[in-house]
């Protein structure tokens, strides 16, 4: 067999989340490679700005955490792009880095009705149109802050553990329809989101820095480029796996910082 570069060509993509972050870079990839590409957000007006960098995409506005409009978008993607072949939940929110005792329960649970349950219902939506053609690829978002346990993020944490959990789950329920599901785990990656955090001080990426082996932040391209991989031919034999994109995070298991060493 002779290996040659792999495209997504003829490939129909669903990203949500793509108006910004991961997910518009990730549409961008996804495109680049062949794929005709539709992306949801509830960000109306960085949908059209996506849109037009796109080249005019169809574009469906949201929300995640609810079960209705996520049917209504899968199908209309589908009907749009005449198939759905790939499905990325990028999709999702951050908590406030908070103790458990001072947090509210309103935040917490919004954090999981768009990072869990958006996922799930959109991995579900698309599922319905991948099941019956027999052939489908679903590329879920966890997170580093998934495995292990960080004080303070008592939201985020557990909705991207669940989501691990769920992607191994789904991938053994759909695996015999050809379906694959697997999700990236991104390190700390500089997005708007994180850039938020910075800006008001609650990342530092001095110290973020000198705790990843790879000493930096990751980019989106490197993880939109880590979903395209698994949402190809490439990866028709991997479904269940969380590939972590964090510049080496997971594998440190030191003391200190890394430079320490």
């Amino acid at each position: 067999m002779t290996a040659t570069a792999f495209s997504l060509e003829g490939r129909k993509a669903l990203v949500t989340g793509g108006a910004s972050g991961i997910g518009a870079t990730t549409a961008g990839i996804l495109r680049d490679l062949g794929a005709s590409v539709a992306i949801a957000d509830v960000n109306t007006e960085g949908l059209a700005t996506q849109s037009a960098a796109l080249g005019d995409c169809p574009t469906f506005e949201c929300d995640v955490s609810d079960e209705a409009q996520c049917e209504v978008t899968a199908k209309a993607a589908a009907e749009a792009l005449g198939g759905l072949d790939i499905a990325v939940n990028s999709a999702g929110l951050v908590d406030e880095v908070k103790y458990a005792l001072e947090r509210d329960m309103e935040p917490w649970q919004q954090i999981m009705d768009v990072n869990l349950r958006g996922t799930f219902q959109i991995c579900r939506a698309a599922a319905r149109i991948m099941v019956p053609q027999k052939s489908g690829a679903i590329v879920n978002i966890a997170s580093v802050n998934g495995p292990g346990g960080w004080p303070r993020r008592t939201s985020y944490g557990p909705s991207k553990a669940a989501i691990i959990a769920l992607t191994k789950e789904l991938a053994c329920e759909w695996g015999e329809h050809g379906v694959r599901v697997n999700a990236v785990g991104p390190g700390y990656i500089a997005t708007p989101m994180v850039q938020g955090l910075i800006d008001v001080g609650k990342v530092d990426t001095e110290r973020l820095n000198n705790r990843t082996p790879l000493g930096r932040l990751g980019t989106p391209a490197e993880v939109g480029q880590a979903i395209a991989f698994l949402a190809s031919d490439w990866a028709s034999y991997i479904s269940g796996v969380i590939l972590f994109v964090d510049g080496g995070w997971m594998a440190y298991g030191g003391a200190g910082d890394v430079k320490t060493f």
